[in-house]
């Protein structure tokens, strides 16, 4: 009996001891509602309104245009409608969301969670980072959220979903940090949180929380084609401009005037590298901070102002970082060498840039366009892979009076034809001093002449 007392007692002993050392034994996913409570009232739903006008082709078939002696195009103005989402930073009515939520909105109305609608008024705007700030005017303070530290999130960490999906208002959903620092080529300093928490239209502008309720990023975009698969923004890239975006409306950022890339392994042996550390200038833009401080082709960079870089991403953002006109030290590496030059830091301007993702990008009278690439032309249903997309339209810019919109697809420009950025560049440098263009795009699959005027 004191045997069988004896193995019991052990058999017992080994059970509790393999439940207290596995966590899978101990531990129930967790519940969300708390989180809900916390953040659900700083959670605003935004509902906004915009007039367009639109050149619309008569008829498709030229020939039909000609019997009936109609115009080739002729204007028509309507109404689109936004759904989105943001959230309350400070109780006298700043909300953060997404830029494109409310760009170029004729109207911009918010929804509190307790019922409230309030006119909204745009205190600034960032394309680069795809954020806006926003303020309404209430009589009451207002509830807020947290904002976290997103540097700190870890991939397989659970986080939680707020937002307005399809209308549907204050829609909870949760997943998990499926990575970290995505590039999908949404703009040049793309770092985003990848999610598989539910993210749908209407969602974009809204919190994306860790378990302690805490905001660590603003849901932004998906992948039309997949499922579970969706982007926001790193709250702390949001907590490094709502200061400029309250203050001045804009962001400034640095520029050194140079084309970059990462370094493969191939590129780091044949130019004698230890590592594949830094980033790799491939071109040096005439006239810019770069060329006055004699930066060279083939040069890599390491450090900017400090700033160790390590990719063509985090060189983006060291020098996004550093206040234009302040001269800082540029660390290069230049045959084995370590060498510092001394770059006055200049501001983004138009011209050629680089993104991200390594692809050049070019800005000129407020548009921002890339080269159509295999990705675009197949999820935008383009039959060929020539031209260039625009990416962002400066409200108010030459491109924004002239109709032009996001997604348009230049394919000529007064006639000639446009299959690369270059080839676009050129043509808009030609074009500087002309009166008027007359631009080829191709819009929601359908072309049309679009007139852009670059002194309005």
């Amino acid at each position: 009996m004191q045997f069988r007392a004896i193995f019991i007692k052990a058999w017992l002993t080994l059970i509790l001891f393999i439940c207290l050392s596995v966590p899978a034994f101990a531990e129930r996913p967790p519940s969300f509602s708390a989180i809900a409570k916390k953040v659900g009232p700083a959670v605003v739903n935004i509902y906004t309104t915009q007039k367009i006008r639109a050149n619309i082709w008569w008829f498709e078939d030229e020939f039909w245009r000609r019997f009936f002696g109609l115009p080739y195009e002729r204007e028509r103005e309507y109404t689109r409608r936004s759904l989105g989402s943001g959230f309350i930073i400070s109780p006298d009515g700043y909300i953060l969301t997404n830029n494109h939520v409310v760009a170029r909105a004729d109207k911009i109305k918010v929804k509190l969670s307790s019922g409230q609608e309030y006119e909204a008024e745009v205190k600034g705007t960032d394309k680069d980072t795809d954020l806006a700030l926003i303020k309404i005017e209430a009589k009451e303070s207002l509830p807020t959220v947290v904002l976290g530290d997103s540097d700190k999130l870890e991939v397989g960490e659970w986080v939680v979903a707020i937002g307005n999906p399809f209308g549907l208002e204050h829609t909870v959903t949760a997943g998990i940090v499926s990575a970290k620092g995505r590039v999908i080529g949404s703009g040049p300093y793309d770092n985003f949180i990848q999610t598989d928490a539910s993210i749908n239209p209407g969602n974009s502008g809204g919190p994306l929380c860790n378990l302690e309720g805490e905001v660590v990023g603003i849901n932004t975009a998906i992948i039309a084609q997949g499922q579970g698969i969706g982007f926001a923004v790193p709250v702390n890239t949001a907590k490094d401009i709502i200061s400029d975006l309250k203050i001045k409306g804009s962001v400034t950022r640095g520029w050194l005037g140079i084309s970059a890339q990462d370094i493969t392994e191939e590129i780091a042996k044949n130019l004698g590298l230890k590592t594949r550390e830094g980033a790799l200038v491939t071109e040096v833009f005439p006239g810019e901070p770069a060329e006055k401080a004699e930066m060279k082709v083939g040069d890599v960079i390491v450090s900017v102002g400090g700033i160790p870089v390590t990719n063509l991403r985090s060189l983006l953002s060291a020098v996004a970082k550093q206040k234009v006109g302040q001269k800082v030290p540029v660390e290069v590496m230049r045959d084995g060498q370590k060498k510092t030059l001394w770059v006055t830091i200049g501001e983004r301007t138009e011209g050629l840039k680089i993104t991200a993702g390594g692809q050049k990008e070019a800005e000129f009278f407020g548009m921002t366009v890339q080269e159509v690439t295999a990705q675009v032309a197949r999820e935008l249903g383009l039959k060929e892979k020539k031209g260039v997309i625009i990416t962002r339209v400066k409200p108010g810019s030459p491109a924004d009076t002239g109709g032009f919109m996001e997604r348009d697809v230049i394919v000529q420009i007064n006639r000639r034809p446009i299959e690369k950025l270059e080839d676009f560049a050129s043509e808009m440098n030609r074009a500087a001093k002309s009166e008027s263009l007359l631009l080829l795009v191709i819009r929601e699959g359908r072309a049309l002449f679009v007139t852009l005027r670059p002194r309005s």
